[in-house]
């Protein structure tokens, strides 16, 4: 008997060896036909454009087609099940964002788990939001809002693009953090939010750089904090909010994923490629121009990085009760 046992357990490691053998000829012959990228949101929305810049550099690298195909719905879920439910051989991957973090928390079956049904392969770019006021607001800084919010509680109107979208739920962590009340007015969508913060209507509001910096530039709005854990070269002279509330940090994200069990192999092949074109001159350039800082990191970095930004992301839902529109 023992003798079996040991033959036994011998074919086990034989036909392990054989299947990483085989990974690994497999990730060395990756890929062999077009690769697709599924973006959940629209075509030319920020996204997508994020996408289509980092697959043309892909496909440049990897010799074969890197492709974008647009399933926008449900808070990005859609996009995500598409993924999901695709054949785990590198030839399917997600563009995740904070969104996809968000959406683990504020929808109650989201249709799949984002650390277990989706294997973590590089992170992209990160996008921090910018804390905008109406200029004839007293506040010239965070610390002065601050103080003019605790003056004041729940007479500051802050707009947002809806209720658990990244910008409502930057405020929530801002709100937590300062320790302050505001009243929460949400719109559908960030533009009608601003014209009514530039006309006086609000008094503050989160909102991407590329929605505001022309507002800022033309004095209609004041720039008082980045809400990047540092002061970002995408506004440069805007204050980190982190420099008045130490470890505040609210980024939107993008970065690539692909379905559990995809072989490890092709899995550190894309994170190398990605990693590779993120550091090219013009790429960084061209994600600047969007908003977007180039991120790099491990596989292991990735997944740790989207666990926790789960978690932060859920507290924040969890505080605001904010339910899907």
């Amino acid at each position: 008997m023992a003798g079996l046992a040991l033959v036994v357990s011998g074919v086990k490691i034989i036909g392990i060896c054989v299947l990483l053998i085989a990974q690994g000829a497999a990730a060395q012959s990756y890929p062999l036909r077009a690769v697709r990228i599924i973006v959940a949101s629209t075509p030319g929305s920020g996204p997508d454009v994020v996408a289509r810049l980092v697959a043309q550099k892909l496909t440049e690298r990897l010799g074969q087609q890197v492709v974008v195909e647009n399933r926008a719905g449900v808070g990005g879920n859609l996009g995500a099940e598409a993924v999901v439910r695709a054949a785990p051989d590198g030839y399917t991957l997600l563009l995740e964002m904070a969104s996809h973090a968000i959406g683990a928390t504020l929808y109650k079956n989201p249709g799949y788990d984002l650390t277990r049904d989706l294997a973590a392969i590089a992170p992209i770019g990160s996008t921090p939001s910018l804390l905008v006021v109406h200029p004839r607001l007293p506040a010239s800084n965070v610390k002065a809002l601050i103080a003019l919010a605790q003056s004041r509680p729940n007479e500051l109107l802050l707009g947002s693009g809806g209720a658990g979208t990244p910008p409502h739920l930057c405020a929530e962590l801002f709100r937590a953090a300062a320790k302050i009340a505001f009243v929460h007015v949400p719109y559908k969508g960030i533009s009608p939010a601003l014209t009514d913060l530039t006309s006086g209507q609000l008094h503050f509001a989160f909102t991407s750089l590329p929605a505001s910096q022309a507002l800022v530039k033309s004095g209609r709005l004041r720039a008082l904090g980045v809400t990047s854990r540092e002061r970002s070269a995408l506004a440069p002279g805007v204050p980190a909010i982190a420099e008045t509330l130490p470890g505040f940090d609210a980024i939107g994200w993008y970065g690539l994923a692909a379905p559990a069990g995809t072989p490890a192999a092709i899995i550190e092949r894309l994170n190398a490629t990605t990693q590779a074109v993120l550091a090219l001159p013009e790429l960084i350039a061209q994600l600047r121009n969007q908003g977007a800082e180039p991120m790099r990191g491990s596989v292991a970095e990735y997944h740790g990085f989207v666990t926790a930004e789960i978690r932060k992301w859920g507290e924040a839902v969890k505080a605001a009760d904010a339910r899907p529109e």
